[in-house]
């Protein structure tokens, strides 16, 4: 909510009341309101399968609903999505949405996989409207018969939110002067070449493949530098050992962990890298390519949204660490292509995924449902 949906709900509560309800943590709740300007409410949500803690925060939606009796309940992620529709069937909220953004199943087998299908299937069963992220995740939804195809809408081109293109600009004020002072706190080289990943430190969105490319390309090249920008995950897919050890013991992998100030450190790449194995509408391109900056990422849905092949970027095959090492090297020697698709993605971006394109065509969403 304080960093995906920014600036989308202070819009929506110009038009109406926003109650936002979320994991309680106090620092993305204190932002939220002052920036936002709504009321947040605290529910004990768990990323992971937890049925009692889940009945627990079931009790509490219904709770709040009954309360609050809201005309419309709009949930995110699967978990919320669940609980949320479910409360609000029970309490007869007449308007239900939900958006889906990912699909941790995409990369599940057996018995887990066919846990989170049934949860997916019973989510879009309550819900009046699903709205997945992206046309690659409705085509899988669709294709997976989890819901009818007179349910499901893509917003826009796509995105959760989409971009604040004035924000991320590469041209930022103060930009230069941000971007030197925190080479100086890294220690990194204004001779060095830096490639960027941004988002969770986890197996699924490709950092063993990452890494051990970077580390075969950098051994013949001294000045090249990958930076690491995200929280180490912990829970689902953490890191096998192997790879954290050489993040830990390679001076050419710079691990600042988690940040506030994204547009900083992609001001300092030169390539940004993004080899998940399954992502909804990846924010990280978006932000990475309104920087200007040139893209490489594999070939899933979400991402070769965003990235035209050999035009604005490059994309990879699902865990194919070749294919990974012969791009980013190819970039690295190739600055006649960094600048072309530097260029193009920039444009790219701010024709189809500004901000202001999801929030109209959210709030058209809005008025249809309480109109009708």
């Amino acid at each position: 909510m304080n960093k995906i949906l920014e600036g989308q709900m202070a819009y929506i509560n110009d038009y109406y009341n926003l109650i936002g309800a979320s994991r309680y943590v106090e620092k993305d709740f204190k932002e939220i309101e002052e920036r936002e300007g709504i009321k947040m409410l605290a529910i004990p949500f768990s990323r992971t399968i937890n049925p009692s803690k889940d009945l627990i925060s079931l009790y509490k939606l219904i709770q709040l609903f009954k309360k609050e009796k809201p005309d419309v309940v709009h949930t995110h992620t699967p978990k919320a999505g669940l609980l949320g529709m479910l409360a609000a069937k029970i309490t007869n909220v007449p308007i239900r949405l939900h958006t889906v953004g990912g699909m941790p199943l995409m990369a599940l087998t057996g018995k887990k996989l066919k846990i989170l299908q049934f949860t997916e299937k019973l989510t879009y069963k309550y819900a009046h409207k699903i709205y997945p992220n992206s046309v690659g995740l409705k085509e899988f939804i669709l294709k997976n018969n989890f819901t009818s195809s007179d349910k499901i809408k893509v917003l826009g081109n796509g995105s959760s939110n989409g971009v604040d293109t004035s924000f991320y600009n590469k041209d930022y004020p103060n930009a230069e002067v941000e971007a030197l002072n925190l080479k100086q706190r890294l220690r990194i080289e204004t001779s060095d070449f830096i490639f960027m990943f941004l988002g969770r430190l986890a197996k699924d969105k490709g950092i063993i493949e990452l890494v051990s490319a970077f580390n075969k390309l950098s051994g013949n090249n001294p000045n090249l530098k990958l930076l690491l920008v995200g929280p180490l995950e912990e829970e689902n897919g953490s890191l096998p050992k192997e790879t954290l050890q050489i993040i830990k013991n390679t001076k050419a992998i710079i691990y600042p962990g988690r940040t506030d100030n994204v547009r900083a450190f992609l001001k300092l790449a030169d390539v940004f890298v993004l080899p998940s194995y399954r992502e909804g509408f990846p924010n990280a391109l978006l932000q990475a390519g309104a920087m200007s900056l040139p893209l490489i990422a594999t070939n899933i849905n979400g991402s070769n949204e965003i990235i035209e092949d050999n035009k604005t970027g490059f994309l990879v095959p699902i865990q194919d660490e070749k294919s990974l090492l012969h791009k980013m090297k190819f970039l690295y020697e190739n600055s006649e292509t960094r600048i072309n698709f530097a260029d193009k993605i920039r444009e790219t971006i701010e024709e189809k995924f500004k901000q202001s394109i999801i929030w109209e065509e959210l709030l058209n969403e809005y008025k249809f449902y309480l109109k009708n």
